[in-house]
């Protein structure tokens, strides 16, 4: 049994581009960053970052193009895949390995401000799916309502 499966929670380190397959299928692709932080026995507390390119196809390219932009946080679940092509130049094969997204999660409100990687991302986020609809440039939340103890039947 195999299995490629990929799980990234980051930033986007490039607004995502939306572009149109011939079959009219839309694509869109981005960056994102992920960072590590590690104890060194030699400097001490060690920051590491790593910079992936993230594609995604149909409908969830277009609410992802929509609603999000660069520097905002994104959990990211799809897959490995290396493609290759001949050069135009013809100097040989190009390689490219990008992680097909097969879910993209929208981080918190605001997540454009420098975050930890792993800060919120896995709960209470909205999911890139094809009900949300908000005109403009953000997504809107709605504000949660206060819950009275005493309106709790048990």
């Amino acid at each position: 049994m195999y299995l490629n499966k990929v799980l990234l929670i980051g930033n986007l380190t490039r607004d995502p581009e939306l572009k149109s397959l011939p079959s009219g299928t839309q694509v869109a692709s981005f960056g994102l960053a992920t960072n590590r932080v590690y104890m060194s026995k030699e400097k001490g507390r060690q920051e590491q970052t790593d910079f992936h390119n993230i594609v995604v196809f149909g409908r969830q390219a277009e609410t992802t193009a929509q609603y999000l932009k660069k520097g905002n946080m994104a959990l990211i679940e799809g897959r490995i895949q290396t493609r290759s092509w001949d050069a135009p130049d013809g100097t040989g094969k190009r390689y490219r390995t990008e992680i097909v997204a097969d879910r993209v999660q929208f981080g918190p409100k605001g997540s454009s401000l420098p975050a930890q990687a792993g800060a919120g991302a896995g709960s209470g986020t909205p999911s890139a799916a094809p009900d949300e609809g908000s005109s403009g440039g953000g997504i809107e939340y709605p504000d949660e309502p206060e819950i009275n103890p005493d309106d709790i039947p048990f």
